[in-house]
C-alpha cells in the first residue's frame, strides 16, 4: 500500500451541520481537504466510489436512522484503505473490536484537540510512525477499553 501524501483527502460523515461545518474548517485550516460531507450511509453510499479518502471522519448516531458502524462497514468494502476515526460523545457504544475503525475523537472536543489529533493522524497515515506524541484528544483502537 502507497501511502497518501499531503494534503489529505477528507470524508466527514455527520448529521449536525454545524458540528460538520466546524470539521470541514478545521481540516482546511490544517491544509487538508474535504471530499465530501454526509450526514447518514444513504448520503455516502451515493458518492462516487471512484474518489477514495485518505480519512474518515465518522459520527456514531447519524440520518435517516443509520449509523457510523454501518458507514464504517461501507467505507471498508469500497474504500479498504481509508483510515476510519469514530467521532462520538458515547466511546463505550464502540464495539470491542471497533467495527475495524482506527480510533475515536470523543465529543465534545476543542479545536486545539481536533486539531492536535488531525496531525497526529497525518503524521501515522503518511508517514509512520509519528513524531508527535499521542494527544489526549485521540484513542487508537488498541487503546479503547483501557480507557472507558
Amino acid at each position: 500500500m502507497e501511502r497518501p501524501k499531503p494534503p489529505l483527502s477528507v470524508l466527514i460523515v455527520e448529521d449536525e451541520p454545524l458540528l460538520a461545518m466546524d470539521v470541514e474548517m478545521m481540516v482546511e485550516d490544517a491544509g487538508h481537504r474535504v471530499m465530501a460531507e454526509a450526514a447518514s450511509l444513504y448520503d455516502v453510499e451515493a458518492l462516487d466510489p471512484a474518489h477514495s479518502p485518505d480519512i474518515a471522519f465518522v459520527d456514531m448516531q447519524l440520518a435517516l436512522d443509520t449509523t457510523g458502524l454501518q458507514v464504517c462497514s461501507l467505507i471498508q468494502k469500497r474504500w479498504s484503505n481509508t483510515i476510519i476515526i469514530f467521532v462520538t460523545a458515547n466511546p463505550k457504544k464502540i464495539p470491542d473490536d471497533f467495527s475495524g475503525a482506527h480510533g475515536v475523537i470523543p465529543k465534545p472536543f476543542s479545536r486545539h484537540g481536533f486539531m492536535t489529533a488531525l496531525h497526529y493522524l497525518k503524521e501515522s497515515v503518511c508517514t509512520p510512525p509519528p513524531i508527535t506524541a499521542l494527544p489526549g484528544s485521540f484513542v487508537p483502537s488498541e487503546h479503547l477499553s483501557a480507557r472507558w
